[in-house]
């Protein structure tokens, strides 16, 4: 196995990592819910003594979630929501541990329907204010397509000004691959 298999354009290292700060018990947030995966896999890291939160603009994202979360009995701990990741605030009144974004649009969907870079950046300030010491943010950034690239570039500047004595920033990328595979920038609050 190589490493771009292993890591599988950085969704396995950014499994990784949530894999290594979520616990049992945890609150998190999958602010682009898609087709649930993250969701799920987010699930089974907090168990049932945990709670997911996540969302979605489209209704396709919130019945695929729905029907895998109902299949592998993970749904009671969890809180599907149809509204933009920019209103978060608005059904989240406590502490967090994690969140994670994979930036761009639902897979096996209309291309034209995509996470925007001024909403974004609005979510990823919000949940700044809510993730608790330690906690950390997870940003798959995808973009091979217009609105990928102006969120990929307003995030690296967004983070890049994040204090460093507050929050440790980093990201990864494949250099030398082509057809933009995902970038990753995981924010940590210290």
């Amino acid at each position: 196995m190589d490493i771009k298999d292993k890591f599988n354009n950085s969704l396995g290292v950014s499994k990784s990592i949530l894999m290594s700060a979520v616990k049992s018990g945890d609150r998190v947030v999958d602010c682009t819910m898609g087709n649930g995966n993250d969701t799920e896999f987010l699930c089974e890291l907090v168990g049932e003594s945990g709670k997911v939160y996540a969302f979605d603009i489209q209704e396709k994202a919130i019945l695929n979630t729905r029907a895998k979360l109902e299949a592998t009995g993970n749904l009671k701990q969890t809180s599907l929501i149809k509204d933009g990741h920019e209103n978060l605030d608005k059904y989240i009144f406590e502490n967090i541990n994690a969140a994670v974004f994979n930036l761009g649009y639902l897979p096996g969907q209309a291309h034209y329907i995509t996470t925007k870079c001024k909403t974004t950046l609005k979510a990823v300030e919000k949940i700044l204010k809510l993730v608790a010491k330690k906690g950390i943010i997870v940003l798959n950034i995808y973009h091979g397509h217009e609105e990928g690239k102006l969120e990929k570039n307003a995030l690296y500047e967004f983070c890049s000004n994040l204090n460093q004595k507050e929050y440790n920033v980093f990201r990864t990328e494949f250099i030398n691959q082509v057809n933009c595979p995902p970038e990753l920038i995981v924010i940590e609050k210290r």
